[in-house]
């Protein structure tokens, strides 16, 4: 099991008052992951839960999300979970190229509690639909969408001049 902790990319704007942590555990072939968003929640816009669906552009609001990645391999998969029980899973065949869905997976269900002041959400998911292999690359982030002001984007690490999950040198954790 390997801990998290996530930091917003370096800006002049408005980033809320929050902490964005967690942890992800592989075994054999369960993933497992789950965020803890803390803080000043009221600042951030929380999309409230419906029957969830695959849905597109999801993180053009607040979005807990992660990247998986073969060491040596071009492809990866981003997987999207909001609040709101909606989620996607998109496989690229190198960075942002080749997006398409990933339809392996036809339902992904996740627990999300709900408190005034903490958010968690948890995944396990058989990791086998995807891949069968011993070592993968995973970066975790998240999209904050506050109420007054621009997106901020939270990451384990920032590699880029921007704010940019896609790169493979931010896969930085290996289960």
């Amino acid at each position: 099991m390997k801990d998290f902790k996530l930091q917003p990319f370096p800006t002049n704007g408005y980033v809320p008052a929050i902490e964005i942590f967690g942890q992800i555990d592989r075994q054999n072939e369960l993933l497992s992951i789950e965020y803890q968003l803390s803080g000043d929640l009221d600042a951030i816009e929380i999309a409230t839960p419906v029957v969830p669906t695959r849905q597109d552009k999801l993180w053009e609001a607040t979005c807990f999300e992660f990247f998986l990645g073969i060491p040596g391999d071009r492809n990866y998969w981003e997987f999207n979970l909001s609040p709101s029980g909606n989620w996607n899973i998109f496989h690229l065949d190198d960075y942002r190229q080749g997006l398409r869905e990933e339809l392996a997976f036809t339902a992904l269900l996740f627990e999300i509690d709900r408190q005034p002041s903490l958010v968690s959400l948890s995944l396990d998911f058989d990791l086998s639909k995807i891949m069968t292999v011993a070592a993968i690359e995973v970066s975790v982030t998240t999209v904050i969408k506050p109420r007054q002001g621009e997106i901020s984007y939270w990451a384990i690490s920032h590699c880029g001049k921007e704010a940019d999950f896609h790169l493979r040198e931010s896969f930085a954790i290996e289960i």
